[in-house]
């Protein structure tokens, strides 16, 4: 049976209220297959049973699941932005002889990703000064896979406070001529 053949009949057995409990149970059952064999097909399910407010039909445990990996996921985000930030931000300071536009694209870019992502979720705000932490491991591991230096060669912790690493007009040492 099709996903929406299955939905069809899923609403038709509710309205009429036919064996009501085996088909909570088969759906549910088959809602959870649907999860592991076919995720898009599945969120567009769960959707279609949110919009009407088919409540007994979501697949609660595997709805809990994807909401709070959505948020892990913007938090990893957040990270990652700031990560490639700060390894650029340390290109750019110990390798000043070879500053390029594209090392200054990159930081602009980064900031700009990073200033949209918090506008969208404010809340991932409480978590910057931790995200800037973490980043910073990230960032220097990009910095000593892209230069000849070492990692003895940067500053263990980060020596940029956060109002730097997102301030527009900041840059380690000078500006690009």
């Amino acid at each position: 049976m099709t996903t929406d053949n299955f939905s069809h009949h899923a609403y038709a057995t509710h309205a009429t209220g036919h064996d009501m409990t085996q088909n909570l149970s088969d759906i549910g059952t088959k809602t959870s297959e649907l999860y592991e064999t076919d995720f898009y097909a599945w969120t567009q399910e769960q959707a279609k049973f949110l919009q009407d407010r088919k409540w007994d039909f979501l697949d609660i445990a595997n709805l809990v699941e994807e909401i709070e990996s959505l948020g892990k996921q913007q938090r990893q985000e957040l990270r990652n932005r700031l990560g490639v930030l700060l390894g650029h931000l340390l290109k750019w300071e110990f390798q000043p002889k070879l500053r390029s536009k594209s090392w200054i694209a990159t930081i602009r870019e980064q900031r700009c990703q990073v200033s949209d992502l918090l506008a969208e979720s404010p809340s991932l705000k409480h978590y910057l000064a931790e995200a800037l932490e973490k980043a910073y491991q990230y960032g220097l591991a990009l910095a000593v896979r892209e230069t000849s230096l070492d990692y003895e060669d940067f500053p263990a912790e980060c020596s940029y406070s956060l109002e730097q690493v997102l301030d527009s007009q900041f840059l380690p040492g000078a500006q690009l001529e």
